[in-house]
């Protein structure tokens, strides 16, 4: 199962079960016990904090300065040359659509 699939299907199970929690009217005698569905909702997200809580440490760990820096130059100089060649792009494309002057 991909990982697209799997955060889905946990955004799915998150929205029902506080959609579930938010409507339910259960009588007292019946509500006495978690649900199942209540169950697994804060198994799911117990292992959803225990998951972030190990990424960020992750990225605490790797951070590199040097490596922030140059991804950010590489991002400004992309960005700097994907606006050239669509002004480029633009005007090319104007040009053709008014046809010859």
């Amino acid at each position: 199962m991909g990982t697209r699939y799997l955060l889905a299907l946990c955004l799915i199970l998150l929205v029902l079960g506080f959609e579930v929690q938010g409507t339910s009217t259960l009588p007292q005698d019946e509500a006495a016990g978690p649900t199942l569905f209540a169950q697994m909702q804060e198994s799911i997200l117990s292992y959803w904090d225990s998951a972030k809580t190990a990424a960020q440490d992750l990225y605490r760990k790797t951070y590199l300065p040097s490596m922030d820096e140059k991804i950010r130059d590489v991002y400004s100089q992309s960005t700097a040359a994907m606006t050239t060649y669509t002004g480029i792009f633009t005007d090319q494309l104007l040009s053709m659509l008014r046809g010859e002057e």
